[in-house]
């Protein structure tokens, strides 16, 4: 399954259904930047399992505020619609593996 950008108008409908993981970064950040190529292997390892959904907190303020987003990157674990999970900053592949297989 291909990574997804949300929007302010989109985000709801795509944290509906299933296990889905969202990324909220920024294009300025540092962390941010170093996450991107591990989500990309997590959707390459585990796309079947997970729908991985990335939000740009600088256009998409309205959700950002919405889930407190103090601190980016903030990695979100959703399960059919309801927050499970919250974790901040950068995380190796394994261990964002086992932080989504959690839920």
């Amino acid at each position: 399954m291909a990574i997804i950008h949300a929007t302010d108008q989109t985000f709801e409908q795509e944290i509906l259904n299933g296990v889905v993981l969202v990324d909220f970064w920024a294009a300025w950040c540092g962390p941010c930047k170093m996450i991107a190529p591990v989500l990309e292997e997590v959707d390459a390892e585990i796309g079947n399992e997970v729908k991985i959904v990335k939000v740009d907190v600088d256009t998409n303020q309205v959700t950002a505020e919405n889930y407190q987003i103090m601190s980016i990157p903030s990695l979100l674990v959703f399960k059919d619609g309801e927050l499970k999970g919250k974790t901040a900053g950068f995380m190796p592949k394994e261990d964002l593996i086992d932080f989504i297989r959690q839920y």
